[in-house]
């Protein structure tokens, strides 16, 4: 029997827990969706409420998706703290001094400091906490910014929020840049991996093969920082202004390039990230980012060629 021919209201929840699962796993964003509705109709746990905001995001229905998307801090597999200060968190009012406090990967964390920059410009005091890798990168937004985490001391504002949540308050602010570039520039800066670390590093990474292939394009140049030295992301967003794009694997630095309104061009697998929505060559996100979609899973071959093809 098809999976489609069974109303999801007969099922159980073990059973919808399973083909959502199953969906998710296959790359069906609208049917993993509706099987999500239905359990969360029946058992609106914090890991469901998170999945389904995934999915919403994933196809832009920002307003349903951004409430839903608070359940993450409610996961502790996701290590999401709030954190404990003496004031109280931001929750969208007037306000005169705001704490932005960090979560989630360093592409995350640039993506979400376009909201300092907006909030400093609206006449707010923004203070930002940031790792080290970031601390340099952040100042140059004119905004107070202190490097560290957890336990962290901060002065006193009149809120604090996740950077996370930002957008929750703020919408989807996309400024064509908002860390500095200079115009034009010679060169493709190139990247073809991100950290080992992450979840679906096998994804996004290439092969050496591959990798050597993206590498032999007319003008590349690496941007790893074992071949550019670079010591944080500062480092690397002064050689990125001098270049003409950057074409990258869905990591910190195509943020960071996208973030600076530099042309980049991301390579993203057939099992892409919400901000990159589930189809097309745009993002709502960033204006100067052209997506190039894995159609086969962990076939790159075409993508390349469409970048190759691009370039001529």
């Amino acid at each position: 029997m098809s999976e489609t021919s069974v109303p999801l209201a007969s099922l159980s929840l073990a059973e919808l827990y399973e083909r959502a699962t199953q969906l998710r796993a296959a790359v069906r964003p609208a049917a993993t969706e509706a099987v999500l509705r239905e359990i969360l109709a029946r058992q609106p746990a914090p890991d469901v409420r998170f999945s389904l905001a995934y999915q919403l995001l994933g196809r832009g229905a920002f307003d349903e998706a951004w409430p839903l998307f608070e359940a993450r801090t409610e996961i502790p597999a996701y290590q999401i703290r709030k954190p404990r200060f003496s004031f109280p968190e931001w929750t969208g009012g007037p306000v005169r001094s705001l704490l932005i406090y960090p979560e989630q990967g360093l592409g995350d964390q640039i993506m979400f400091a376009r909201y300092a920059a907006l909030l400093q410009a609206r006449g707010v005091q923004v203070t930002m906490v940031a790792p080290a890798p970031l601390t340099r990168l952040f100042r140059t937004l004119g905004v107070n910014v202190i490097e560290g985490g957890e336990g962290v001391s901060v002065p006193r504002c009149d809120a604090w929020v996740l950077a996370g949540s930002l957008p929750r308050f703020l919408g989807v602010h996309a400024p064509k840049a908002y860390l500095s570039s200079l115009a034009g520039g010679q060169g493709t800066g190139v990247v073809t991996r991100g950290s080992p670390s992450h979840v679906k590093d096998a994804l996004r990474s290439l092969s050496a093969g591959l990798a050597a292939e993206l590498m032999s394009l007319p003008g590349a140049v690496s941007l790893e920082p074992g071949d550019t030295g670079a010591k944080d992301f500062e480092d690397t967003r002064r050689l990125i202004s001098g270049l003409e794009r950057v074409v990258a694997v869905d990591t910190a630095v195509a943020h960071l390039a996208a973030a600076m309104g530099k042309p980049t061009w991301l390579l993203v697998s057939h099992d892409p990230d919400w901000r990159w929505g589930w189809e097309g060559e745009t993002t709502p996100w960033y204006p100067s980012v052209r997506i190039f979609r894995q159609t086969t899973p962990g076939d790159w071959g075409p993508v390349l060629a469409q970048v190759r093809a691009a370039l001529t």
